[in-house]
């Protein structure tokens, strides 16, 4: 299954020799999602494999981009407590510049990304002040 995201590149971390035959390089996407008026702001870190480490080289941190990716995950049993333990990771295979055009159909603004480079912590999101979080005031039914 095939999965695309969009969102300002944050991070760009160096490529990883993690064995003889695997190599990987790391990235993180800042994806704002606007609900009922409010911009949330979520942080994505996705990897690049094999050959495709080099792909995210013609970016720079602060553009804006497309990435295609693959949801992949294992399972193996922790030989220190004998549970079974889970990793999933995000691979992306394409990173492109986000385009300026909006999708086919869609008239909805993209929004607002969060530019305050100083800040490195936490959820930002420009959240109304008697914002309640709960699941039952966010409606968003297609129609």
């Amino acid at each position: 299954m095939s999965l695309e995201v969009t969102g300002k590149l944050l991070v760009k971390y160096d490529a990883q020799q993690v064995s003889e035959k695997f190599k990987k390089r790391e990235f993180v996407l800042e994806i704002a999602e606007e609900i009922n008026g409010n911009i949330y702001t979520n942080f994505a870190k996705l990897q690049l494999v094999q050959a495709k480490t080099d792909i995210i080289d013609r970016f720079k941190e602060g553009d804006m981009v497309k990435v295609s990716f693959n949801i992949k995950g294992n399972s193996y049993v922790d030989k220190k407590d004998g549970q079974t333990k889970y990793i999933t990771n995000l691979d992306a295979w394409r990173v492109e510049a986000a385009g300026a055009a909006s999708a086919p159909g869609s008239s909805q603004p993209a929004p607002a990304y969060n530019n305050n480079a100083g800040n490195q912590g936490g959820n930002n999101y420009n959240a109304a002040p008697n914002f309640n979080p709960s699941p039952e005031t966010i409606d968003d039914l297609p129609f």
